[in-house]
């Protein structure tokens, strides 16, 4: 058995070494139905240990809307069969300047409490064969949002993916999040957020970086 020292320092490893999200084997091997009332079945088991009373007709139906919630909803992202199908058309214009896509909604949850991450995405490119339609940008970052995360981890997915769908390195991704993790517990900082930038190709240039960082308005030079 662990001692108690040993969970505490557990429990404070916030620390991955891992760019894919951790998933086991037989992570699908369960239907979204199964999950569904196993996960159900624990919740209630959660809120009956905290002392609420379920069978007030307020609690009743808590259990499987927060069930349903995490496997349809919060945590759609998990399954690679929910991965938006990135369409992509020849550069037949000859576009070569920097295409961005910015204050794309990121509404995705910590792993390390699962308490909400909150903020924004912003996405360049410059395209060589192939451009890729504006919306899908969106999608795929609402598809890796929706799953336990790290901040870190989650730009590299988005930048990693968009890479290989583009077939080339000149991709950068900025998000900037607010972690209720940190707002809503331990030092409860209201005000603070988190910003992540990846990027390859061109990007690895300062002054392209500085291009893109002064069109989104982080630059003002």
């Amino acid at each position: 058995m662990k001692d108690k020292e040993q969970i505490q320092i557990e429990g404070d490893n916030h620390f991955s070494t891992n760019i894919e999200t951790p998933l086991r084997a037989d992570a699908f091997d369960k239907s979204d139905n199964e999950k569904i009332k196993n996960i159900q079945y624990h919740f209630k088991m959660i809120m009956e240990e905290m002392g609420l009373d379920l069978t007030d007709d307020s609690l009743s139906g808590t259990p499987y809307r927060f069930a349903k919630m995490y496997v349809k909803e919060l945590f759609y992202g998990l399954n690679p069969a929910n991965k938006p199908k990135l369409s992509t058309f020849d550069n037949k214009y000859g576009y070569k300047k920097m295409l961005i896509e910015q204050n794309i909604t990121i509404d995705s949850a910590c792993e390390h409490h699962f308490l909400p991450i909150v903020g924004h995405a912003h996405i360049g490119y410059i395209p060589t064969k192939k451009v890729i339609g504006l919306s899908k940008i969106n999608r795929l970052v609402d598809y890796y949002s929706h799953r336990p995360q790290v901040q870190e981890r989650l730009a590299i997915q988005i930048l990693n993916d968009l890479q290989n769908t583009l077939e080339t390195k000149d991709v950068i991704v900025m998000i900037n999040a607010k972690h209720l993790c940190v707002s809503s517990r331990g030092i409860k900082d209201k005000n603070s957020f988190t910003t992540t930038l990846e990027y390859g190709g061109c990007f690895s240039k300062p002054s392209t970086r500085k291009e893109f960082l002064k069109i989104i308005g982080q630059l003002t030079f």
